[in-house]
């Protein structure tokens, strides 16, 4: 078998159609857990390997510094690490670097990595008062002002098309001249901010004809993810790179398009088949991350998805995509009501305990967010319960500077060392560096920054760990080449703590565990999002949100923001009828009972309509067809896993006790509940509780009537 040949061993039909698709424009459409960093990875290790691409004749962009990190790992290890996979930023930055002084001279404007002093002193000579939250959001204005190609002169009319609204607080011509003044600044200090980048790339391209002509010699092809975050100066530099060719294969997901307020749009995904006539349409719908009951949930939630982007997101070939589940049937996704944000938190720390006790690794679950304000409530009851956690969103890990002060201590002791062997095994040699930068054997017990450094410090000895165990002779100078090539691929080592993360910054990433909490009305949909389309975008990262899962789902709404407060709160509307009886439910503080009976899909509320049940088989996630077997969850061609007679005494039992408390059937329990409780057949309380759609609450109101049904007792 020939290398190309091998490169595709293992791809599904249409992976393979994806990375033998070499010539001319390819648009591919990929849902949430479809492999397409391996099927664009082989599609240009096929190039390479076949002959029709020149390694150092290809590039490959991403959005962020991880992605790029992650596809240079995956291309070298099938034998093309020549290849360039770099962000949009990051690629233009180096022509901009080479060309700016051969027609410009000398070297191009020192870059400005943050906003906020620009903006404050534009603001200064406008003689207007701002503070940090403005200055925030005046410089996150004129980010999107500029990615969106505008000038002070096309802003105002602009961004009252795009119901901008008032940024800081200031009307429209307010920040336009803010824009123009802040262009001001930046020439007085000669320093540039990152979209002049772009922009600066973008001139010079277009400015010179001979600098356009030697960036389309260097690549000559060119494959973009996430294309349906692209701006519109993104594209037009694509589109400079690109000339009169067609060599570019581009992929995204509409239904992930979560940065339309940085200028990301997803049209020009969906719209490139119409720009590119001729363009071949893959698309990636088996789903190999998750179970088929998340698979279903996410399917579930963008089915409901409102007006006119809601039917755009079905793509070019006029259906959205339905991810189709290729994993074995998993746990039922929950969803728990809690009296306040104090007790949620609790909740998920206990919930996260356990699930650490379950064997599940703390480093492969997650607690996604909608805000970062929300963090601190979960850092502190993680902490309560001794659970290791990490912030994710700050400073890329090898950029922190505990990280870059141990590596240069490491560097030190390996080098001291002269690359022997030590006379301590390789972790311990390690730890001992690091406590010089402040590791201890225990983390620390409190919160913030200063686990964050601990946690930091930590992965570094784990690595260490990990590189003894796969070499044995394994010194300090070892780990420190590690080390370097790690930050040279943005590959940070795994931090083993729970991930606390906002629902955008978890955007590509994925856990066996995620927990989803804070999913009341006001936060999700977030009380700023106005107007439908702005809503449809909150739906679309719950979506993302729910994607990351691969085996545990938890969400989890509060009806009250502090301990004793007015209970206004309700579940979020995206909740409506989307879990049904494909899920679990709970309510009330952790470790009490409530007597107040939650309502459909669990939500608290009695009285709703009922929610839709099950689209696909519990056993083999075949896609149900019939009411009968919707009903019961299961496609007829596989046999029943239960005592139909038991079930049939469950459901006599509940209809007995719905009648009783006037309340419709499933408000009692689910039958998904029903139908676990006859397949486990439980024999004390202990067992039932573990039942999903079960828990505390139901068995210590319901346990004793359902273990004499199993048992037979009369």
């Amino acid at each position: 078998m020939s290398d190309a040949d091998a490169v595709l061993t293992g791809l599904d039909p249409e992976q393979r159609e994806v990375a033998t698709a070499l010539a001319g424009p390819v648009c591919v459409l990929a849902g949430a857990g479809t492999g397409k960093t391996r099927a664009i990875t082989h599609r240009i290790a096929y190039g390479v390997h076949s002959g029709i691409y020149v390694p150092q004749h290809v590039l490959a962009v991403t959005f962020t510094a991880r992605s790029a990190g992650e596809m240079r790992t995956r291309l070298r290890a099938l034998g093309v690490g020549a290849v360039q996979a770099r962000t949009f930023h990051s690629a233009a930055l180096r022509q901009l670097s080479f060309f700016w002084p051969q027609v410009v001279g000398g070297a191009p404007p020192a870059i400005c990595e943050h906003k906020a002093g620009l903006v404050a002193d534009a603001a200064a000579r406008l003689r207007l008062t701002v503070d940090r939250a403005a200055v925030r959001d005046v410089a996150a204005e004129i980010e999107w002002a500029k990615v969106t190609l505008l000038t002070p002169e096309t802003y105002a009319e602009a961004a009252g098309r795009a119901g901008r609204g008032e940024p800081g607080g200031f009307d429209v011509p307010t920040i336009s001249r803010l824009l123009a003044v802040y262009e001001d600044v930046k020439t007085d200090r000669n320093v540039i901010d990152f979209e002049d980048v772009l922009l600066l790339t973008v001139g010079i391209l277009e400015e010179y004809p001979h600098v356009a002509a030697a960036v389309r010699s260097q690549y000559r092809h060119f494959v973009v993810d996430e294309f349906q975050d692209v701006s519109a100066l993104q594209h037009r530099l694509l589109d400079l790179w690109l000339g009169d060719r067609d060599a570019v294969c581009v992929v995204g997901d509409p239904s992930q398009t979560i940065y339309s307020f940085t200028g990301a749009s997803p049209d020009h995904l969906l719209d490139f088949p119409r720009r590119r006539p001729g363009a071949r349409v893959v698309r990636l719908v088996r789903d190999y991350r998750s179970t088929p009951q998340i698979v279903h949930l996410a399917n579930s939630l963008l089915r409901r998805a409102d007006g006119a982007f809601g039917n755009r997101t079905a793509g070019a070939s006029g259906t959205r995509l339905e991810l189709v589940a290729q994993r074995p049937t998993g746990p039922v996704p929950t969803l728990t009501a809690f009296d306040d944000d104090v007790a949620e938190a609790a909740g998920v720390a206990v919930r996260v305990r356990g699930l650490i006790a379950s064997g599940v690794r703390a480093s492969e679950i997650a607690v996604l967010y909608r805000t970062n304000a929300q963090a601190g409530q979960f850092e502190q009851a993680l902490a309560d319960e001794n659970v290791p956690y990490l912030v994710r969103g700050g400073d890329r890990f090898f950029s922190r500077k505990e990280v870059r002060d141990a590596v240069l201590l490491l560097r030190g002791a390996a080098r001291g060392s002269a690359g022997g062997a030590g006379v301590q095994p390789l972790g311990e040699e390690t730890r001992a560096v690091l406590a010089a930068a402040g590791w201890s054997p225990s983390p620390p017990p409190n919160a913030g920054a200063v686990r964050d450094r601990w946690e930091s410090l930590q992965a570094l000895a784990s690595l260490a760990d990990h590189l003894a165990k796969t070499d044995p002779r394994a010194t300090l100078t070892h780990l420190v080449a590690e080390l370097d090539e790690r930050a040279a691929a943005q590959h940070a080592p795994t931090v083993e703590g729970v991930t606390l993360a906002s629902l955008h910054a978890a955007k590509g990433l994925e856990w066996d565990a995620v927990l989803l909490p804070g999913l009341s009305e006001g936060l999700m949909p977030i009380s700023l999002a106005t107007g439908r389309d702005a809503v449809e975008e909150e739906r679309r990262l719950l979506y993302v949100g729910i994607t990351r899962a691969r085996e545990h789902l938890h969400l989890s709404w509060s009806r009250s923001r502090t301990p004793g407060g007015r209970a206004s709160r309700g579940p979020s509307r995206f909740l409506d009828g989307l879990l049904g009886d494909g899920a679990s439910s709970g309510t009330g503080r952790p470790g009490t009972t409530r007597n107040r009976t939650p309502g459909p899909a669990g939500t608290g509320d009695a009285g709703r309509r009922r929610p839709s049940l099950p689209s696909r088989c519990r056993t083999c996630g075949a896609i149900l067809t019939t009411a009968v077997e919707r009903k019961v969850g299961r496609c007829s061609s596989c046999p029943p896993t239960y005592d139909e007679e038991v079930l049939a005494r469950l459901r006599d039992w509940r209809a007995e006790v719905a009648a009783e408390a006037k309340v419709p059937p499933f408000v009692v329990l689910t039958d998904a509940t029903l139908v676990a409780v006859a397949e486990a057949r439980p024999r004390d309380e202990a067992a039932l509780t573990r039942i999903p759609g079960m828990g505390r609450v139901k068995t210590d109101r319901f346990g004793s009537d359902v273990l004499d049904i199993l048992t037979g007792t009369p």
